[in-house]
């Protein structure tokens, strides 16, 4: 462990001490909630797999990679398996970034208490992070923490500095709860006030104490801030809890209680807004699909599978999206399709078909089995004919032959469904039964044969004790809309009890591609409309520099976030930068075909990454691409021999398929003007070429067929 500070010894400069101290961190495990039972009836929250990594993985690469020394993880329930597993995790192990990695046991039953504890036990001696076992985040936090320390440095009472998430009114706050507003003296990064509002149609105002107005030149009323779930905190934070008891909730309890005390205790807290970067908090079931398909996506890159990020994962990507470990065993008649991930042992039969899942490992799945928009955890099984969409499927739970799993059914562990069962949405299916006199202890059930069918094992699961208004069965199916890829409902330490703050924020991006547990309707965000050309030129401007694909990537990810743009916007936006790099690098002295393969061929993951699904039977991504090319040169200099070259590369990198070239060639888009009709011309030969090659490759087989006969 690094040496602590010594007081009274350093004689430098002020805030030097307080650099000396590890830079430590608390790791909330429990929330203290119930909105992932019946699940968290038997395992803890941070352990279920998301994309098939335990939830607390990702939590622990983000402190790594924001130089957190010291780790304390705070639990409730099931600490012994939380123990277990880091334990056996590479962070127990001598290689491990962190000093220190300690558990704390806790019998708190609310955030409140959970602060009241530690500020007892005097183990945070400095600055600290206050995170969710539950956190998915990319975001660097150099600049968060030198802010926070250099106001340390002038003023011992900013306390805090919470660390906002900058989006669009129209997407990023769409609640249907509540949605926070902060006030906030921009010259200082002070938040002023804090409330949450109900996001309802009747019309509410804001109480704002009027001497916020006199007293400041200047504020800002935020409400497109979107809580990360990450705030640095200073052992002042934990006093200020412990003197005041009725504090249970950290945002509308804590919070906007210290603030509207401000006259008595002096204390002040900050902002870090960041517009840019993934944050996300896995707080309910609908940000658990949100992220999920972030990560397959790669939004959250390098969060992503085939990072690896567990001791002994073998995850490697294919086209489409498609991320299969070593080891899995597929029929060769089964169909796998785009964003799905198959874990190491899963073996598939004849006939089936996977498309937008997750399946874990050493899943059994029959033959003929369609499984869409579901979550198959570890050792599952799936009998022949079965159907299941957009469900969770624990471990080690099996589904009967010709059963169907309806969308926002939740089967827990172990659970099994009869032959020819129907589970409906509304369902959570689980085996324990929750003693009343001890949270910690389970029983098991006895089946209820109506629920689970003939030979199934398990019963309806009712919780009375705690519900959410904004979630009560209808966690995945819900009846009000989901944005389709990022529905990361956020609320940092706000949202810990589900029965005293009951919102959600939804984050909508249009996206060309379905796959939500909802569908939803187009509304681009205020920003939308500037994304085409900050993307293009922030895109250019790259490839003049000679910037990898990976770092291109990660700020057009960035840029399209915060401006929720659309698939087709990012296609657009790459094309006009390449278009434009190519013209330039003829302008000076380099044939056209040397450009286009220069920068096509060493920017091609960014082509494949702006082409989404590939997988499509319509290749719509890549028709919509070569649109766009066309289009784009259908006016440039020499517009006719750029747009051959680049459709004969981009088949050659295999990044457009010979299909979607001759679908772009067919489309009525690609021939609907005089500019549109010329700029193809000369692309004709390779089209003749290519239907040439297909029909030679038919007669073949045919050829082949007879002769077998």
């Amino acid at each position: 462990m690094p040496p602590k500070g010594k007081k009274g010894q350093d004689k430098g400069k002020a805030g030097e001490e307080e650099r000396e101290e590890p830079l430590q961190a608390v790791i909330l495990a429990d929330p203290f909630e119930t909105r992932f039972s019946p699940f968290t009836l038997e395992r803890p929250r941070c352990l279920l797999p998301l994309a098939n990594t335990p939830l607390i993985e990702y939590t622990f690469e983000f402190l790594a990679n924001a130089g957190v020394e010291e780790i304390f993880v705070y639990c409730g329930a099931h600490r012994q398996q939380v123990e277990d597993y880091i334990n056996r995790s590479k962070w127990s192990a001598q290689s491990s970034p962190f000093s220190k990695l300690e558990l704390i046991q806790s019998t708190s039953h609310s955030i409140g208490d959970a602060m009241r504890d530690l500020d007892s036990r005097s183990i945070l001696v400095g600055d600290f992070l206050l995170v969710y076992g539950d956190v998915v985040s990319n975001l660097p936090l150099e600049g968060a923490l030198a802010a926070h320390r250099a106001r340390r440095v002038k003023d011992k009472n900013a306390i805090m500095t919470m660390v906002l998430r900058e989006a669009g009114t129209t997407h990023r706050t769409k609640a249907r709860g509540t949605s926070p507003v902060f006030v906030i003296d921009p010259a200082k990064d002070r938040c002023l006030h804090f409330e949450q509002m109900p996001n309802r149609d009747q019309t509410h105002f804001l109480s704002i104490d009027p001497e916020l107005l006199s007293d400041h030149q200047e504020i800002e009323i935020r409400q497109d801030l979107i809580d990360c779930g990450i705030d640095i905190c200073t052992p002042d934070v934990l006093a200020l809890w412990s003197d005041n008891f009725d504090y249970q909730a950290p945002r509308k309890g804590f919070l906007y209680g210290v603030l509207k005390d401000y006259e008595l205790n002096g204390k002040t807290f900050h902002t870090h807004i960041i517009s840019d970067h993934y944050a996300a908090r896995v707080r309910n079931l609908h940000a658990y699909d949100s992220v999920s398909k972030d990560i397959v996506s790669r939004w959250a890159y390098p969060l992503c599978p085939d990072s690896n990020l567990v001791q002994g994962q073998s995850y490697r990507l294919g086209k489409g999206n498609i991320y299969k470990e070593e080891g899995v065993i597929l029929a060769r008649d089964c169909v796998i399709n785009s964003k799905t991930v198959i874990g190491r042992g899963t073996s598939i039969g004849d006939g089936s078909v996977i498309t937008n899942s997750i399946i874990g490992r050493h899943c059994q799945i029959g033959r003929n089995v369609k499984i869409d928009g579901a979550y198959l955890w570890d050792y599952a099984s799936v009998g022949d004919g079965s159907v299941i969409k957009k469900s969770v499927i624990a471990n080690e739970a099996s589904i009967g032959r010709k059963c169907t799993i309806e969308e926002g059914a939740l089967i827990s562990y172990g659970v099994a469904i009869g032959e020819g069962k129907t589970i409906r949405g509304e369902h959570r299916i689980t085996r324990a039964k929750r003693r009343r006199e001890s949270n910690e202890e389970l029983v098991r059930g006895d089946p209820d044969l109506e629920v689970v069918g003939k030979g199934g094992d398990g019963f309806e699961f009712h919780d009375s004790d705690e519900e959410d208004e904004d979630e009560i069965v209808d966690s995945l199916i819900s009846s009000g809309p989901m944005y389709n890829l990022a529905n990361f409902s956020q609320e940092s330490i706000s949202t810990l009890n589900s029965d005293s703050e009951a919102d959600d924020y939804e984050i909508r991006h249009d996206r060309s591609t379905s796959g939500s547990f909802l569908s939803v309707g187009s509304q681009d965000s205020q920003h939308a409309a500037n994304f085409d050309h900050d993307a293009s030129h922030s895109i250019h401007e790259s490839l003049v520099e000679g910037h990898e694909s990976a770092n291109i990537q990660l700020e057009l990810t960035a840029l399209r976030m915060s401006t929720n743009a659309s698939d087709h916007q990012v296609r657009r936006a790459v094309v006009s930068a390449f278009v434009k790099r190519i013209h330039q690098l003829i302008n000076s002295g380099e044939a056209i075909k040397g450009a286009v393969a220069q920068i096509f061929g060493q920017y091609q993951e960014l082509i494949d990454r702006a082409i989404f699904d590939k997988s499509q039977s319509d290749k719509a991504d890549q028709v919509d691409f070569m649109l766009l090319l066309q289009a784009d040169l259908s006016h440039k200099e020499s517009g006719d021999a750029i747009l051959l070259s680049a459709a004969t590369k981009l088949v050659e990198l295999d990044s457009i398929e010979e299909e979607g070239i001759i679908q772009w060639w067919e489309d009525n888009k690609s021939s609907e003007n005089d500019d549109m009709k010329r700029v193809r011309e000369k692309t004709k030969s390779l089209i003749d070429f290519l239907q040439q090659e297909s029909e030679s490759e038919s007669e073949e087989d045919s050829e082949e067929d007879e002769d077998s006969e």
